[in-house]
């Protein structure tokens, strides 16, 4: 189906958006996130999450801190830094500048 490049496309493209906002509410473990984003059907791989969980790290809007574990080694926690907080600011008026823009677009009946 042709679509589903598109679908997996759009998907993409809101993730980062969809990680800073799981971070905004608490801190959270990489299998926490993949979790709730599975609970949100947007159906990601531990193999997609990590990387883009380091690059926003690196791009100074997580950070992180280690927690001991009752079950295997200290685990990772990733949480949002100020940057992220004003990152998801600027991510949450986008979203809705292009939800009504598309809204506008789908419902439009007359063209120039």
């Amino acid at each position: 189906m042709k679509t589903e490049n598109a679908k997996a496309q759009m998907r993409k493209g809101v993730l980062e958006f969809c990680i800073l906002s799981i971070l905004s509410k608490q801190s959270a473990y990489a299998s926490d996130i993949l979790e709730e984003l599975k609970k949100a059907k947007m159906i990601v791989v531990e193999g997609t999450i990590y990387p883009l969980l380091t690059r926003l790290k690196n791009s100074g809007l997580l950070g992180y801190r280690w927690e001991e574990s009752t079950q295997g080694p200290p685990r990772k926690y990733y949480e949002l830094t100020d940057d992220g907080h004003k990152s998801l600011e600027e991510l949450l008026v986008a979203w809705d500048d292009l939800v009504i823009a598309v809204n506008h677009i789908k419902t439009h009946k007359d063209f120039i």
